[in-house]
């Protein structure tokens, strides 16, 4: 039986979108550079996915004084959303905000 509930994982990656070494702090899913990710869990954290595939940030939404990223993965197509990181690129978010959520 699989466990429910966000797994912590403290790890560094290099983005596979824009190749930026991205300090993880434990709650990092996405390069703060570019806001690609990567498809790794099924469960936050578990990294039991086996699509491995790269998400796309495809919109922005401006909620509650934050932002919520969209992604759609690039190998199996599944769609995904988070809550965007105070150092996130807002150039990115911006350009991401004014395009319509697709799902």
């Amino acid at each position: 039986m699989r466990k429910s509930g966000f797994q912590k994982r403290l790890e560094d990656f290099t983005c596979e979108h824009c190749g930026d070494k991205v300090k993880g702090t434990g709650y990092t899913d996405h390069c703060s550079q570019c806001l690609w990710s990567k498809h790794t869990d099924i469960m936050p954290g578990d990294r039991q996915n086996k699509c491995q595939g790269i998400m796309k940030p495809v919109a922005v939404l401006a909620r509650d004084r934050s932002y919520v990223i969209y992604y759609q993965c690039q190998r199996c197509g599944a769609e995904h959303r988070v809550k965007a990181a105070a150092n996130d690129n807002s150039d990115e978010i911006l350009k991401l905000i004014s395009k319509p959520i697709p799902f």
